[in-house]
């Protein structure tokens, strides 16, 4: 089905000129963007030191207390001990064997936990895995499964060749996520899975197909915090594409929009957080999801959280989140945002994030204002009466590369109105002769002589704006004035034809032969 696939379109009311071609980048971006953050491995891959019990011999494990070897082969060789120690617990079958395989398990969980550099690797060579299927199997005590799903779990927090050896415990990790495993137990088995998810697309694909997806969405339900925190972190790693049916399958479960909602407005950051990132993966992948939580009440606790926390890592899939919501389709949009309070709230909360010292909030909230304005004339008002536009000047002309792109999006999809059919948008007059008169036209003459195509691309929409649109007739000579001619003709012989095209056509058209004998 159509609303299934991945949303290569960005509503876009503009046919030419000034597009919104900035959220389309973003959801075609959408499976890479865990690369794209500084915090991409602890978002991706969890080491796990402390356990999932709070009350395990181990609660000392928050001291800082870490294992630190100076050789890294006498830890090897510890870690093959303890594998040789497992292998005879594992075999033997005497008085207290159970208490002696959990020993056995701790032994190496330890190393796998406390070390600096887990000796994953060493583990592997040792035969670990198949020893911790083994104490994996039911009606094994849930000490003794705890502590085989914790060793697993750090197995796969390794390298890519490290994790895909969890391959054969696959099935049973999924199935410990039932309702017959004790909570504790289900928890470790969630997080290890997680971390096989975040590895990529090939075991992602495996785990759906042995229904992880369905068992981890059930732990999403109940509201014991630790345990919906590491569900949908598992969850964010394990929908997030590129093929988008697990999103869609996702939404689809019974109880888990609302779950969703509930989550993110009554947890604390921590959890909020995890719950945002499951967000931004449905949204951006699937139409389905878009539309059911547009139903809910999502964009205003968006707003809400925007708006009130400090907290960096959940305001930027908060702003994620947003973006992607008001990057649907006509309907959602006007659903969303049309309503004059909840506009207002979102740009307040949005001018904070301008306001910000950490870049990535000045770029995610230039995004999301672009897809604001990109919608009605009422949107591109609400957004040019505000606070948020001086600040956009200033970034336009201060702000690093990247973050001056976004805005341009901003300041030009305010300047246009859709035309009727496929015909070039109509100015909105005032708009555009006050956002030249606060000098924005330097910033895309810039843009017009950057490398980057698509800021390129932007820069030369926005000239044609102000030549055709400026009163008087004096678009040419502001242009000629912010060196915007020398600006277009670099793009004479230009690689790229549709850059070509578009800088001749206005130079040919506005700076002809008869430019300039009316003087």
């Amino acid at each position: 089905m159509a609303d299934d696939g991945l949303i290569s379109h960005k509503r876009d009311p503009i046919k030419s000129s000034v597009g919104n071609a900035a959220a389309q980048r973003r959801r075609q971006h959408a499976v890479t963007v865990g690369k794209e953050r500084r915090e991409a491995l602890m978002r991706t891959k969890r080491l796990c030191r402390v356990g999932v019990s709070g009350n395990s011999d181990d609660a000392s494990l928050d001291d800082g207390d870490m294992m630190v070897e100076n050789d890294q082969s006498v830890l090897e060789a510890r870690t093959s001990s303890a594998v040789e120690e497992l292998k005879l617990a594992v075999a033997y079958q005497g008085k207290g064997a159970t208490q002696k395989r959990v020993n056995a398990l701790r032994d190496l969980r330890r190393l796998l936990s406390k070390s600096e550099f887990p000796p994953v690797e060493a583990a592997l060579q040792a035969g670990a895995i198949p020893l911790l299927i083994q104490c994996l199997s039911f009606s094994s005590p849930d000490e003794q499964l705890l502590e085989a799903a914790w060793c697993l779990t750090n197995i796969a927090a390794g390298k890519p060749e490290e994790t895909k050896a969890l391959f054969p415990a696959l099935p049973l990790l999924v199935a410990h996520l039932g309702e017959k495993s004790s909570v504790h137990v289900v928890e470790q088995c969630a997080w290890a899975l997680g971390n096989v998810a975040g590895e990529g697309e090939e075991l992602r694909n495996v785990l759906l197909l042995q229904g992880a997806l369905p068992a981890l969405a059930r732990m999403m339900l109940p509201n014991k915090r630790s345990t919906v925190r590491t569900a949908a972190w598992a969850l964010s790693n394990l929908i997030k594409g590129p093929d988008p049916r697990a999103a869609t399958e996702l939404i689809k479960i019974d109880g888990i929009p609302d779950g969703i909602v509930r989550n993110l407005k009554k947890g604390d950051d921590e959890l909020a957080t995890e719950v945002a990132w499951v967000i931004v993966y449905l949204t951006a992948l699937s139409n389905v999801a878009t539309t059911i939580l547009a139903k809910s009440n999502l964009v205003q606790v968006l707003v809400e959280i925007l708006a009130m926390s400090s907290s960096l890592q959940l305001l930027i899939p908060v702003l994620r989140s947003l973006g992607n919501l008001v990057a649907g389709d006509n309907h959602i949009t006007n659903v969303l945002v049309a309503g004059h309070e909840i506009t207002d709230n979102a740009i307040q909360a949005l001018v904070k994030c301008l306001k910000s010292e950490h870049r990535i909030l000045k770029k995610e909230a230039a995004w999301v204002l672009s897809n604001i304005a990109a919608g009605s004339v009422e949107h591109k008002r609400l957004i040019y009466s505000s606070e948020a536009m001086q600040l956009l000047l200033n970034l336009l002309s201060t702000a690093a590369f990247d973050i001056k792109k976004e805005v341009a999006y901003v300041l030009g999809n305010i300047c246009v109105a859709p035309a009727e059919g496929s015909g070039r948008p109509n100015v909105i007059l005032d708009h555009l002769v006050n956002l030249v008169r606060g000098g924005c036209l330097t910033g895309f003459v810039v843009l017009v002589r950057s490398a980057d195509v698509e800021a390129a691309k932007l820069g030369l929409q926005f000239i044609e704006l102000v030549l055709r649109g400026m009163p008087n007739g004096e678009g040419p000579k502001l242009v000629e004035r912010e060196d915007g001619i020398d600006a277009m003709e670099r793009y004479q012989f230009h690689e790229n034809e549709e850059l070509r095209c578009m800088a001749n056509e206005l130079v040919d058209k506005y700076f002809g032969e008869e430019y300039g004998l009316d003087e």
